[in-house]
């Protein structure tokens, strides 16, 4: 079961949480975003997380509608193991970069409307879906969405839960049940600060959350 964290840019925070049980770190590349790696008065200690040797985690890049040179420059750049594309991307803008043999994950906004069937074209050109919640914002909106939703997916590429997701959910995601579930993306409500991470917050969080998984598997 994958956790990801995402939204991370100070060098401080990113020390803490290497030391936990968290397998994907996020980088967001998108200049709207609060938790923009390369904000004004942030680069050098952008840089400075990537002068890490070993995170023992995946570097995930964020990317929302951003053209492929920009993509693969910061994927040379920061060393990305994946990237997470967050905007209107086409089944072949990710056939490209998936031709290049980068692991791809693709994110959906979801509200009671949605229709899976937007996914059979991507289902070839992307490694994981994200299902995140329909809002205002492109990600970031803080809020969780009804995940009995996602009980109409029926495609075979594994997914991340992301949305909101934060301690009052553990509950409901120990009772949630998808042959596709892969794993759980944690951003804002882990928060001290926009892009600055509750550590004990989430490593008690984490703990319980593969505790039970490694419990139900036996």
């Amino acid at each position: 079961m994958i956790v990801k964290v995402c939204g991370i840019r100070e060098v401080e925070n990113l020390k803490q949480l290497v030391k936990l049980p968290i397998n994907w770190i996020g980088f967001i590349f998108y200049k709207p975003s609060d938790r923009f790696l390369e904000a004004p008065g942030l680069d050098s200690e952008a840089m400075r997380i990537f002068e890490i040797s070993d995170f023992g985690m995946k570097k995930v890049g964020v990317f929302v509608n951003a053209n492929r040179e920009e993509i693969e420059t910061k994927v040379n750049e920061y060393k990305l193991d994946i990237i997470q594309l967050h905007g209107d991307e086409s089944p072949e803008f990710c056939q490209k970069l998936k031709a290049l043999s980068f692991t791809i994950v693709k994110a959906f906004s979801l509200d009671e409307n949605f229709d899976f069937n937007r996914l059979n074209p991507y289902k070839d050109h992307c490694d994981y879906f994200l299902f995140d919640t329909k809002g205002q914002l492109r990600g970031g909106n803080g809020q969780t969405f009804n995940w009995g939703i996602v009980n109409q997916y029926k495609l075979d590429v594994p997914f991340i839960l992301s949305g909101g997701i934060g301690p009052d959910e553990i509950t409901a995601l120990r009772q949630f049940q998808h042959p596709q579930f892969a794993g759980v993306d944690l951003n804002s409500k882990f928060e001290l600060r926009p892009g600055y991470k509750n550590a004990a917050l989430l490593n008690s969080f984490v703990s319980s959350f593969r505790n039970y998984i490694l419990s139900a598997q036996q």
